[in-house]
């Protein structure tokens, strides 16, 4: 059987790569990599590496041949070439290329969620259902990196602000989620949603967790979305204001407060407290 891995040289590729390394023989693992000459730098030599653009889909069905159980990775937001059209040119070449399962990396409750971020998602998972391949939904909640720079900011003991009120986050590492998906695609009896999440927590409870690691006294303000605006623009990020107010929009609707034991069940052990991940990812 072949195992292939999408965006393989992405972090979360990488790890599912290194995880996948340890579950299957080696000569079974493909990565599907934009750009070949990257991927032989940073993967294991072991691995079989097949250019596969998500704008090329010749080349995409070219990368899947052969391929039975593949881990779609989704694309970032924001491109030339939209999202969504770089999922479906990877949906229709696992179809056409004989792909018998795929297991797809998602957002939260995405057939239920209203926030921009969960549209495309929302797209390829009614892509993948109505393509005939049989599928999983892997609905990743939030990765503690997207946290990093409030995360810094209370390590070096300056005051951070957050527009979300007391909603819920399943912050976990990343490495977490992808090790998670490693062990669905090599799953026998694979379930058709898994809900992934890290132990749910405010922001206040995040930046009570990461004074405790940096030895440092919290200074969190949560703050309205007009206030949060203005602070974005006196820290220079007025660019990106509309992209962060919409993340903080969404976490204070509770898009995210979605408590599941999924991910600590596929992985076969507790999860790490916050405290913990933070220590590890950012010390």
């Amino acid at each position: 059987m072949k195992y292939a891995v999408t965006a393989a040289t992405g972090k979360f590729g990488q790890t599912a790569i290194k995880t996948l390394l340890k579950l299957v023989d080696p000569s079974q693992v493909v990565a599907v990599v934009r750009n070949p000459q990257k991927a032989q730098k940073i993967l294991p030599a072991q691995v079989e590496i097949r250019q596969g653009d998500y704008t090329q889909p010749t080349q995409l069905e070219a990368a899947f041949a052969g391929i039975e159980r593949l881990l779609f990775i989704s694309s970032l937001p924001g491109g030339k070439y939209p999202r969504d059209r770089q999922h479906l040119n990877v949906v229709a070449a696992a179809k056409k290329a004989g792909v018998k399962f795929v297991a797809y990396t998602s957002f939260p409750h995405a057939d239920q969620a209203t926030s921009p971020l969960s549209a495309d998602h929302r797209v390829t998972e009614k892509a993948l259902a109505e393509s005939g391949l049989k599928t999983a939904f892997l609905r990743n909640n939030w990765y503690l990196e997207n946290q990093a720079d409030f995360i810094k900011t209370v390590l070096a003991g300056q005051p951070v602000y957050y527009a979300t009120g007391d909603s819920q986050v399943g912050w976990a590492p990343e490495a977490i989620y992808a090790q998670a998906a490693a062990k669905v695609l090599v799953a026998a009896k694979p379930k058709n949603v898994y809900e992934f999440a890290g132990p749910m927590h405010t922001f206040a409870e995040l930046a009570n967790a990461a004074a405790e690691v940096g030895g440092v006294k919290a200074d969190a303000q949560a703050v309205s979305k007009d206030k949060y605006r203005q602070i974005l623009q006196q820290q220079g990020l007025q660019a990106a204001a509309d992209v962060l107010l919409m993340i903080q929009g969404l976490i204070g609707d509770g898009e995210l407060a979605h408590p599941s034991k999924d991910l600590e069940e596929v992985l076969a052990t507790q999860l790490p407290t916050l405290t913990e991940s933070i220590a590890k990812v950012f010390k």
